[in-house]
């Protein structure tokens, strides 16, 4: 994140987890009034969310923004699939990446920079049961490492 960068928003834990991650992209999303402002608030949910590509545009799905709780009645359906915002040929980028056997695009963590809200979306491969695995144990050394470090610098 660069200048103008106020902070984030919400952060997909998982995704590093079940996808080893390749490459990642900043895209603008297309909001409506109130659910920029539930962004803003932090409600929002995307553990199952994912980017599709329809007719040469980058769709975001399954990103579950909860209606503004002091809106009027002309709030917006929280389940809708929303656009990004990306040049040409970076959809061209992304569209030869995934058409490449097992990649798929994930919404790693939404932030606001400059007032807008943006997504950085990683072009992912999907884990096997072993890689997790291997993961969980790399974890959990580095863990005892440090506890272990900290035990000896303490006393």
């Amino acid at each position: 994140m660069g200048k103008g960068t106020s902070g984030s928003i919400a952060q997909n834990r998982k995704a590093r987890f079940n996808y080893s991650i390749e490459d990642s992209i900043e895209c603008g999303i297309v909001l409506e009034g109130t659910e920029v402002k539930s962004f803003k608030a932090g409600n929002v949910s995307f553990p199952d969310a994912f980017g599709e590509i329809r007719n040469g545009e980058i769709w975001i799905m399954g990103l579950h923004i909860t209606p503004y709780v002091y809106s009027s009645i002309f709030n917006h359906d929280p389940d809708r699939p929303k656009k990004l915002l990306l040049h040409r040929d970076e959809i061209k980028r992304l569209i030869r990446k995934v058409e490449e056997k097992g990649f798929t695009l994930i919404p790693l963590d939404f932030y606001l920079k400059n007032g807008r809200v943006k997504v950085n979306l990683g072009i992912g491969k999907g884990k096997k049961l072993f890689d997790k695995r291997s993961d969980i144990r790399d974890r959990d050394v580095k863990r005892d490492l440090q506890r272990e470090f900290r035990k000896k610098n303490d006393g």
